[in-house]
């Protein structure tokens, strides 16, 4: 199913970042990216482009071993309740597109598996 056999699946989303955060000053947009077991939607690596490494491991341990399968709810009240810093809409924006492309990647693979058919 996915392109490098085991699957897991990269994901990026990205949103614009709020003006007056040092992140803001250094990329602009936030990017947040997921590396998702795309048969059960597990987070299995993440990261985000926050300006400090604490903020980074933090949003990313707080997203290891969740699932995006049935949707971004879960994960986007973790971010709701646990991170309180300025980019906490940009995250949670990027979330949502990643949930989007996911979506999307797995309806295209359950239309190609009945193409083939």
């Amino acid at each position: 199913m996915a392109a490098n056999g085991d699957g897991l699946v990269l994901f990026s989303g990205y949103a614009k970042l709020p003006v007056g955060i040092t992140a803001s000053e250094m990329y602009k947009v936030i990017g947040v990216i997921l590396v998702v077991r795309v048969e059960t939607g597990e987070i299995v690596e993440a990261d985000c482009t926050l300006a400090t490494t604490v903020a980074r491991q933090y949003v990313a341990n707080s997203l290891l071993g969740q699932s995006i399968k049935n949707g971004p709810e879960t994960v986007l009240r973790i971010i709701d309740k646990q991170y309180q810093g300025s980019a906490k809409k940009a995250i949670m924006t990027s979330l949502r597109i990643i949930f989007d492309k996911y979506r999307s990647f797995m309806e295209e693979q359950s239309s190609s598996e009945t193409d083939i058919r």
